[in-house]
């Protein structure tokens, strides 16, 4: 009897174990991306870090750990903080530092998945934001109140008169 409840348990410690991973530590969720995207020293140290260039910073290599599960698998085990984050750093980097994310897409991303996926959404967000643009690209919201009905030269307007 004792064999079998020591069995249970153990299994019990076993499942337990495989489900806490369900998601990738929250513990970095508050690091400014913001900060780092608008510094390329910060970016390039993290570039870096993800091409074993570097040294990397607890974040770093906790993000260097889970990157290549996380593209594997679409960022099934990320928050909806990470998948956002995840997302606004890579369109960054494929928009503003192209180079850089040559390099970390022949390392993680040889196929080049997550760049089409990007281009894919960015096709069809475009004709969206298009739609209410005037011929400058600038929102036109149809008032006509930016439309002069002066045909006119600008009449003088004398400090005599």
């Amino acid at each position: 009897m004792k064999r079998f409840i020591s069995s249970i348990l153990v299994l019990y410690f076993v499942y337990q174990c495989n489900c806490e991973n369900s998601t990738y530590t929250t513990m970095y969720d508050g690091v400014n991306l913001d900060e780092i995207l608008s510094s390329d020293r910060l970016l390039a140290g993290y570039v870096n870090c993800l091409l074993d260039k570097g040294p990397c910073t607890p974040d770093g290599k906790e993000l260097k750990r889970n990157l290549p599960d996380a593209i594997e698998n679409d960022c099934s085990k990320c928050t909806e903080k990470q998948r956002d984050g995840a997302d606004k750093v890579m369109h960054y980097i494929i928009d503003h530092k192209p180079e850089d994310w040559k390099k970390l897409e022949a390392k993680y991303d040889s196929e080049g998945t997550y760049k089409l996926k990007y281009i894919t959404s960015q096709q069809k967000v475009e004709p969206e934001s298009k739609e209410n643009k005037n011929d400058k690209g600038y929102e036109d919201d149809d008032d006509d109140d930016d439309v002069s009905y002066n045909k006119g030269p600008t009449p003088r307007m004398d400090s005599n008169e």
